[in-house]
């Protein structure tokens, strides 16, 4: 009988379908190793990575950067997500640099409209309920928001223009710096800002420790870099993402733990303090029927304090000239808590008739009273510009008692046997400005008023840039608002005591006077930013060749 290879020969040749045992024909062998590597999960990376840059160059790309700068106030607070702007950052750099310049400006637009939209929507309640009203304060944040929305436009075309030629240095490189300048800009650019400057999102976060040396702007810059390597793995993460990775970790261990130390220390024993948060509507403060009432508060909560070294009022606590009251209030407030061993500083407009302005100020009550003046004003706030042009038109935006002058110095308060370096409200958003009462200052002190801003996240985000300010200098913030978030910060910008928004409450505790200075101190922002203009003039001058899958 015949069986085996011979009856397998003839079912093949004779085309049997039941041949079963057959060899499997030779485009079959080719072709399943192809599918294997297609469904496999490197077929799927590769997939994506091909894929991605192409949505992020298409149409698509304008409506998920309007959700990654809707994403970038999750990372302040009081949300506090400091990731978050890490990948939305991410998101918008890899935009930038694979869509069409016009496509990528029109997202990088869309994106600063919907961050500082979202960030800030408490500019409306400011005008609205204590300005215009409903029209003006729609009006005035609409405009405000577009305008602001320019500065993520203009970085974005910096970096775009200064790395075209390669993908992988837009994103890595120039885009980077070019958001880090763009933030240095604006802080001093018509009488400056440094609302959502990224940095501020870390001081949970574990590159916080660079604050003490490079300060806000060299967080902001290690955040930006991060960002940028991570968009850079989007684009190519099989050429650059040991790169990459290097990058990432590199930062955030040197900026993490390398950097993070104790460059101060105490000196004496701590002092006991009482910040007195009087909780006063801000419609109402400077109604005239409204001041004894008020004077008659803020004595009530503050006797049963009399015995702790330092006690401090709010911005503007009392809502009338300091010459007006410190007869008959002030100066007998003074001696009955200084026999009790009690010094009182207060929020308090002040006349010079000499230089015929006012300012808003901080006095140090007492025999031989002592003052310091504000020098960094908010404009429509505190004054109006162009008051010799516009006259009265923009009054409604304007401070209550008339326009504010600056102060001129940073000088300390000697108050409670400590040196103070004081500052009022907007101040404290800038480090520069903190850093010029130091290293002398034992300890800081800034006075506030955010009624202004309602039941928003204004209150919030100011006291998170109160924070960064004692992260930098490493000395205790004592902060007393007049509606909250009053606060005793520590060296390292931990809050170790918490008042709660619009109660009159007096928050006390214990603060440790320091000595020593950090880096930042004796360098402020200068360092930062020159890496950032060096970085810059380095990519304009590099070589721009091709590299395969990363130029445009």
């Amino acid at each position: 009988m015949e069986c085996g290879p011979r009856s397998q020969t003839s079912r093949t040749r004779g085309g049997d379908s039941a041949g079963t045992l057959d060899p499997p024909a030779e485009p079959a062998v080719a072709s399943q190793p192809d599918e294997r590597e297609r469904l496999s999960i490197y077929g799927l990376i590769w997939l994506m990575a091909e894929s991605v840059p192409r949505v992020l160059g298409s149409q698509w790309s304008l409506g998920v950067a309007l959700l990654a700068g809707a994403a970038m106030p999750l990372g302040f607070a009081p949300f506090n997500q400091w990731l978050v702007p890490v990948v939305a950052l991410a998101v918008l750099f890899a935009i930038v640099a694979v869509a069409p310049t016009r496509r990528a400006l029109g997202a990088s637009y869309l994106f600063g409209i919907a961050y500082v939209g979202l960030g800030c929507y408490w500019i409306y309640i400011s005008v609205s309920r204590y300005g215009g009203g409903v029209l003006a304060g729609a009006l005035v944040t609409v405009l405000l928001t577009l305008i602001a929305a320019l500065y993520p436009l203009l970085a974005c075309a910096l970096g775009k223009y200064i790395g075209r030629g390669n993908r992988y240095r837009t994103v890595a490189l120039t885009l980077p710096l070019a958001w880090v300048l763009i933030e240095w800009i604006r802080s001093w650019l018509f009488s400056g800002t440094t609302w959502l400057t990224v940095g501020y999102t870390q001081i949970d976060g574990p590159l916080s420790g660079i604050a003490p040396v490079f300060g806000t702007y060299g967080i902001s810059l290690a955040v930006a870099l991060i960002a940028g390597s991570l968009a850079g793995v989007v684009l190519r993460p099989a050429r650059v993402g040991l790169m990459a990775l290097g990058v990432i970790l590199g930062v955030s261990l040197f900026g993490g733990w390398g950097l993070d130390r104790p460059w101060t220390s105490p000196q004496g024993e701590p002092i006991r303090v009482a910040l007195v948060q009087g909780d006063f509507a801000q419609d109402q403060k400077w109604l005239p029927q409204h001041r004894l009432p008020t004077l008659a508060r803020y004595r009530r909560l503050t006797e049963p304090h009399f015995g702790a070294d330092l006690v401090i009022w709010p911005e503007t606590a009392v809502p009338v000239y300091y010459h007006e009251v410190s007869a008959a209030y002030l100066d007998p407030l003074a001696r009955e808590a200084a026999r009790h061993g009690t010094t009182i500083l207060t929020g308090v407009p002040v006349m010079d008739p000499a230089r015929k302005a006012a300012f808003n100020a901080v006095a140090r009550l007492g025999d031989l009273p002592a003052f310091y003046y504000k020098r960094h004003l908010v404009p429509f706030g505190e004054y109006v510009p162009f008051r010799a042009v516009l006259g009265n038109a923009l009054d409604i935006l304007g401070a209550p008692m008339g326009d504010f002058a600056a102060g001129e110095s940073s000088a300390l308060l000697l108050a409670a046997g400590q040196r103070l370096g004081v500052s009022i409200c907007y101040e404290i958003t800038f480090g520069k400005a903190i850093a010029a009462a130091l290293p002398a200052a034992d300890l800081l002190v800034n006075v506030s008023d955010d009624a202004w801003f309602g039941e928003s996240l204004a209150p919030y985000q100011h006291l998170e840039m109160a924070r960064m300010r004692a992260r930098e200098t490493q000395r205790y913030l004592l902060r007393a608002t007049n509606t909250g978030l009053t606060a005793i910060i520590d060296a390292q910008g931990r809050v170790r005591e918490l008042g709660p928004l619009f109660q009159p409450v007096v928050v006390t505790g214990q603060a440790q006077p320091r000595v020593g200075t950090t880096p930042y101190v004796i360098w402020t922002d200068y360092p930062a930013i020159a890496g950032v203009l060096l970085g810059l003039a380095g990519s304009v001058l590099w070589p721009r060749r091709r590299v395969d899958g990363l130029s445009r």
